[in-house]
């Protein structure tokens, strides 16, 4: 059975699915265009040009219309447990089956036909995103899921106190920004163990208790100490460390007293990119194992659709799948060799020029699935310097408090890291062991490791294997290749633009590695703050 499926909305995507198995996840944002982007014609033309053949279903994932006063959803909707519906529809002329289920199954069957012990006749799944907020019992391979509510709009709760402290944010009543948890996130890290004041705690329980934060009011709160107090400031970061603990634990209480034991934990929604949280649901004792996706977020939900309509025509819920299952790299133009010199790909030669502290644009073959750079579209730097931190986040336009990622050998991860999680997909935190490692670890201690087996990027893994042989550390920053506010680069054009723009004067495209031919007289990096867009080609489709 050949499965297309849509998922309308932010971080709109289309996945094909053929007997089990994804053949292709593409992303609305990659590809340069805006972060949380709606599906573009330009997704839906590449998903048809991907496409083997034509699709038997055509699957769209409930969403819901905007409006203020009522409720209109798209296809099946946003929330609901209830089946898919089923019609009869055609596809270029031939007759195919259009299903739609909701949003909220997506969510559920995303991270469960992916989980590497799929097909799971039962077990525990934690939704936590913006809106939802519950856990539910699987049962049967899905026949059967009943839901426990924990709390409303987590993710927006979250968000809603970076807004609280930032005084760009509006007053206006505006939706919390979905970048916000994430910055958050860092914040806590900065927590010093003070006092965190009582009326601070009593703002965040209100958050957490209140009716609705979205769209957030922060006129509400504007008595209070942390009204515009300022993001990286000490207050904030006692309030961010604050509700990082208090949300954890609402929902730790309710799965102590309230879920069976010892099941099998998966995790989908926004909140699972929360490495502290995932460390902590592994380090609870409550579940037998647990599982979080890479594209845990909404850009796994065009997945958990198709998988959601395989398993209503009889097939199982489990899909055989590769975090690399995005586009292929578009080689739009050829490098002008008066300015980039072209030669074969040399990973002692890229090894060395990284120990020397040069940063490198990485890219191979498909790009990954979900937010997180696993090494296909990654800018990669030494991590022996603390530099290489403020130089990456420089070249990225982010705040200085962001932290870097590493990539690690797996062999090695004992050697540098603790608890050493073998995690391909960094979703998980660990406390890096040495400070020989400045670059990739937070202020708290701790780093976000994706570990790196030859048998999954072999590659990486040996450009890994020659970084240790001319250093003694097999480990490298690791850091999304984008413009600020896009998604990946993928094409030669815009890299070629990006490294230019940013003074990056080394980029691997597979097999090929290009170098400045002037390098020495390029800064590192170069800045256009003038510039209030960064520069795009859309190549010969004119999109």
């Amino acid at each position: 059975m050949k499965i297309l499926s849509f998922k309308p909305g932010h971080d709109g995507s289309v996945a094909f699915v053929e007997d089990g198995k994804l053949l292709f996840s593409l992303e609305a944002e990659k590809d340069s265009f805006s972060r949380y982007s709606l599906i573009t014609p330009q997704v839906i033309v590449q998903a048809l040009d991907l496409a083997p053949s034509l699709p038997d279903v055509v699957a769209i994932g409930g969403w819901h219309k905007q409006f203020s006063n009522i409720y209109s959803g798209i296809g099946a909707g946003y929330f609901g447990l209830q089946p898919g519906e089923v019609q009869d529809g055609r596809f270029f002329g031939k007759p195919v089956k259009v299903f739609s289920s909701s949003h909220e199954r997506s969510h559920l069957f995303m991270s469960t036909a992916m989980a590497p012990i799929a097909p799971l006749k039962e077990c525990i799944v934690l939704v936590w995103e913006g809106f939802m907020g519950a856990f539910y019992h699987w049962q049967d391979y899905g026949a059967r899921i009943s839901r426990i509510d924990v709390l409303t709009q987590p993710g927006f709760r979250y968000s809603a106190l970076f807004a609280l402290g930032d005084p760009t944010f509006s007053e206006k009543g505006e939706d919390t920004r979905l970048e916000d948890a994430g910055k958050l996130m860092a914040l806590a890290g900065f927590y010093d163990g003070r006092d965190i004041p009582k009326g601070d705690q009593l703002v965040i329980e209100s958050l957490l208790t209140s009716k609705t934060v979205f769209p957030f009011d922060k006129r509400v709160y504007k008595e209070t100490q942390l009204y515009n107090c300022g993001v990286n400031t000490p207050r904030m970061h006692a309030a961010a460390y604050y509700i990082t603990n208090r949300l954890f634990e609402i929902f730790f209480e309710v799965a102590k007293n309230r879920l069976p034991q010892n099941l099998p934990l998966v995790i989908s929604g926004g909140c699972g990119l929360n490495c502290e949280w995932n460390q902590r649901w592994r380090a609870s004792g409550l579940f037998s194992d647990v599982f979080v996706p890479p594209c845990t977020n909404d850009t796994g939900s065009a997945i958990g659709t198709a998988a959601d309509a395989m398993t209503h025509f009889g097939e199982p819920c489990r899909l055989e799948w590769s975090v690399y299952a995005g586009a292929p790299f578009l080689r739009d133009i050829e490098p002008d060799p008066q300015v980039w010199a072209k030669k074969p790909l040399d990973l002692t030669g890229v090894a060395q020029r990284l120990a020397q502290d040069s940063v490198f644009a990485w890219v191979q073959g498909g790009y990954e699935m979900g937010p997180r750079a696993l090494g296909h579209r990654s800018l990669l730097a030494s991590p022996l310097t603390s530099n290489s931190k403020d130089l990456l986040n420089t070249i990225k336009k982010r705040e200085s408090y962001r932290p870097i990622a590493p990539c690690s050998l797996y062999e090695d991860l004992e050697k540098w890291f603790e608890p050493a999680i073998d995690d391909p997909y960094m979703l998980y935190f660990s406390k890096v062991k040495t400070p020989a490692l400045p670059a990739i670890t937070h202020v708290d201690g701790t780093a976000r490791v994706q570990s790196v087996k030859t048998e999954n990027e072999p590659v990486l893994h040996s450009l890994l294997e020659a970084f240790k042989a001319v250093t003694g550390y097999g480990v490298l920053c690791n850091t999304s290749l984008n413009f600020k506010g896009t998604g990946f680069i993928n094409r030669t054009s815009e890299l070629v633009a990006y490294c230019e723009e940013e003074g990056i004067t080394e980029f691997v495209i597979d097999d090929l590695w290009y170098s400045r031919s002037d390098a020495s007289k390029v800064s590192n990096p170069i800045h256009f703050e003038q510039r209030a867009e960064p520069m795009r080609l859309w190549g010969s489709m004119g999109i």
